[in-house]
């Protein structure tokens, strides 16, 4: 009897299994629903580091707070603002190495359910932060570009709230600083995005940036550009590329 019983418990626990394997597993939350913080709307820069370097275009061969390597000290001194006009180059300091970083205003917003989307006035650029990215294939068919490839990743916190996280490579190769510092197409780039509320009842977007090159740094490059949540666009003020300010 004891040996029929087990069978019988045996053959429930299998059919059980069975059932639930048969059922329809629920699709998987779209990166907007699961999203742990809300980084959509306007932002304009809140320029608190590196002031000098970012409001005015430094002189040629200013290259201090990056760790440059030498092999970037010829272009460093060879930059030509009006040589990067003639060549369609003009956007070289907008790319992902710097534009974060370059004074004017972000629009963010939902491309899709997984893709947020970055818009700025200054340059006229667009990031594409994907949460479902492309296979490796074809990510590694695509053209480089100024914002190169960006895989985004929540990373919520234990007490509530959380960041974004976001890995950027396949760059074409820009300028970390508006007067010639470089970067190579080999560089990647890791942010991490947070919110924090301003004591005066505004909200900022705080961006920890690491930029990282074999090539043309001896080190990390480490920056941490911040912007203040304005209530709409009416500000908004698209400029595209300039060489030189």
């Amino acid at each position: 009897m004891k040996a029929v019983a087990a069978a019988i418990a045996a053959f429930v626990v299998a059919g059980s299994f069975a059932v639930r394997a048969q059922q329809p597993q629920a699709p998987a939350r779209a990166a907007r629903d699961r999203a742990p913080i809300d980084i959509t709307g306007y932002w304009v820069a809140y320029v608190t580091e590196n002031w000098r370097y970012r409001m005015v275009t430094p002189a040629k061969g200013e290259y201090r707070r990056i760790p440059s390597s030498r092999a970037a000290l010829p272009i460093i001194n060879a930059w030509d603002p009006a040589a990067d006009e003639r060549a369609g180059e003009q956007c070289k300091s907008y790319g992902a190495g710097n534009i974060m970083s370059v004074p004017g205003r972000l629009h963010i917003t939902w491309q899709d359910a997984d893709t947020l989307k970055i818009e700025t006035d200054a340059g006229l650029q667009t990031r594409l932060l994907e949460f479902a990215p492309k296979n490796s294939a074809t990510a590694g068919a695509a053209a480089r570009s100024w914002q190169g490839q960006s895989t985004a990743t929540w990373e919520p916190a234990a007490g509530g709230g959380g960041s974004l996280r976001v890995a950027t490579r396949n760059l074409r190769p820009g300028y970390l600083r508006k007067n010639g510092v470089p970067y190579s197409e080999q560089t990647t780039i890791t942010e991490n995005f947070d919110v924090a509320p301003l004591a005066s009842n505004g909200m900022l977007l705080l961006v920890n940036t690491v930029v990282e090159d074999p090539i043309y740094l001896n080190a990390p490059y480490v920056i941490s550009p911040h912007f203040k949540k304005e209530p709409d666009g009416s500000k908004w003020d698209p400029t595209p590329c300039s060489a030189s300010w």
